[in-house]
């Protein structure tokens, strides 16, 4: 098809459904000369559920342009943020999502022979990469770093300096896959202009940015790995699928925010040309649209019900799932998919010491590996005073009771966020087995629990447990109710900041591990106003 182009006809391919171009002429250019050459790149972290249609559709529409595309399964970038996904699981994970992007792709009829596929620690470990991440690192302010990766780079009250390397190494990435363009959502915006910024200093070339706009999920926000309602995955059934895509938010004449309607603009119609709204003969019978804005403006004015557009992207979701699900039935990728993102409840790590498959007492201690929230030990707490920190403004002082004898000592940056006064008294969330910590002079022996979101200003706000609470009484994750507690978190093992990073608010101001509830005997724990907050 890209013989049959012209470059205007090639740019207009390359560009459309696109929410912004920085470095248009740039690529038009190119097209003059030759072909584009664009790479995309996904972080291999949760696993890739249906809005991953959305950028293989752009890929299809490239190659149909003529480009030269790169895929690129970031394992490092998925380690860096956050620890998304274990070291130890990093090849796996890999392996998975080439599987699973390669299963994608042809079941919406796209070449593989025309695509090349590189793994980032295939060249993000060699000598001349670290030098000039080191190069790099003695020219980007930890202000423009912190800033790029805001709204890609998962955020916490204490970030790791990994996170602040994740921009970096994304602009590298340019250069050593020798691109023209990369391509990404709009979400990474900040990291693009920061590889505008910096590449040039370093004696490389401005590459051209092509971004996606970000597709709502089923709940009406960002569809997103971590949230389980707020996605159907690759491999979901079709029961699952109806399920979901029942609940899912579609206001009868609502056009924003509206999932199901933005995978019909963004998948079906890039793909197929049309779509086909299945209607009861006694409502007019079934009607093909080839013309998305005849679909919304149908919506818009009720024409179209909501349980029909359900049904309708329904069976046409199903269709470009069938062959993946079929794909997946093998053993072996059966057994990948296991090994790639184990239970945390069922996975059980071999001790030291221990022999694999030994039977007999003991086994070394695999359950001290296992990452789940009941290693955590957080208790319902009455903060029962509180003044400023004697050697720091910026920090309070606190004494909270946690259903022990004597109060814990807790020291807080909640200066600039809670007046004193309203913590006095207040009843709170308390993570009570973290290791001691001297804070200006001051043994902190608990952290208190809030709920944030980054931004300017940024916003942070206590948990709440439910009304009626006492001091002492045990905070769990659904599921894990009857699992006891470590005496001490190992702090070698990181494992508040691995749990940490599943930890958020819902959309109703809920807080949840995962997919599941955090609660009391009583009840859930909430707060005041902060949906889609980080909980640290």
């Amino acid at each position: 098809m890209a013989d049959l182009l012209n470059p205007n006809e090639k740019f207009d391919l390359i560009t459309r459904n696109l929410q912004e171009v920085l470095g248009e002429e740039k690529v038009k250019q190119i097209l003059q000369e030759r072909e584009l050459k664009v790479y995309w790149g996904t972080a291999t972290t949760g696993k890739p559920h249906v809005a991953y249609f959305v950028p293989m559709s752009k890929i299809a529409d490239f190659l149909k342009a003529g480009c030269e595309v790169t895929i690129l399964f970031a394992d490092l970038h998925a380690y860096l943020d956050n620890m998304k996904a274990p070291w130890e699981l990093l090849e796996l994970r890999v392996k998975y999502y080439e599987q699973v992007i390669k299963a994608m792709l042809e079941s919406i009829g796209v070449p593989l022979d025309k695509l090349k596929f590189v793994k980032g620690t295939d060249y993000q470990l060699s000598r001349e990469y670290t030098l000039d991440v080191y190069r790099l690192s003695s020219m980007v302010t930890e202000h423009d770093a912190k800033k790029a990766g805001a709204e890609v780079v998962k955020q916490v009250e204490h970030p790791l300096l990994s996170g602040l390397l994740y921009p970096g190494l994304q602009a590298l990435d340019e250069e050593y896959l020798k691109v023209d363009a990369q391509f990404g959502g709009v979400d990474q915006r900040k990291i693009f202009t920061l590889a505008e910024k910096y590449l040039p200093t370093l004696g490389y070339g401005k590459r051209a940015h092509l971004m996606n706009p970000m597709v709502p999920g089923l709940t009406g926000a960002k569809m997103s790995s971590s949230e389980e309602e707020s996605k159907i995955d690759l491999l979901d059934s079709k029961e699952n699928v109806k399920k979901k895509l029942k609940k899912a938010f579609c206001e009868p004449g609502n056009i924003q925010n509206n999932g199901v309607l933005s995978f019909v603009k963004y998948v079906l119609f890039p793909l197929h040309g049309d779509f086909c709204v299945k209607k009861d003969p006694k409502w007019g019978g079934d009607k093909v649209y080839t013309d998305f804005d005849e679909v919304e403006k149908d919506f818009a004015a009720e024409v179209i019900h909501p349980g029909d557009l359900k049904a309708s992207v329904e069976v046409a979701l199903n269709k470009l799932l069938e062959p993946i699900r079929k794909k997946f039935e093998a053993p072996e990728l059966r057994k990948l998919t296991n090994s790639a993102y184990p239970d945390p409840s069922k996975n059980k790590s071999v001790g030291k010491g221990a022999k694999a498959g030994g039977g007999g007492g003991g086994g070394g201690g695999g359950d001290d590996d296992e990452l789940v929230p009941s290693k955590l030990d957080i208790r319902v707490g009455k903060v029962v005073s509180v003044e400023k920190h004697p050697d720091a403004d910026s920090l309070y002082l606190e004494k909270i009771d946690v259903g022990e004898p004597e109060p814990r000592t807790v020291v807080s940056g909640l200066v600039a966020y809670v007046a004193a006064e309203d913590l006095q008294d207040r009843m709170v969330l308390v993570l009570c087995n973290l290791k001691p910590q001297k804070m200006r002079g001051i043994e902190s022996q608990a952290m208190l629990l809030c709920a944030s979101i980054e931004g300017e200003p940024r916003r942070v706000e206590p948990l709440d447990p439910p009304e009626g609470s006492s001091p002492g009484e045990r905070v769990f994750v659904e599921g894990y109710e009857t699992s006891k507690p470590d005496d001490r978190l190992n702090p070698k093992k990181k494992v508040w900041e691995k749990i940490q990073v599943d930890l958020k608010m819902s959309d109703e101001c809920v807080a949840q591990w995962k997919d599941k509830l955090l609660m009391t005997k009583l009840g859930q724990i909430t707060c005041k106003t902060l949906k889609g907050g980080n909980i640290s």
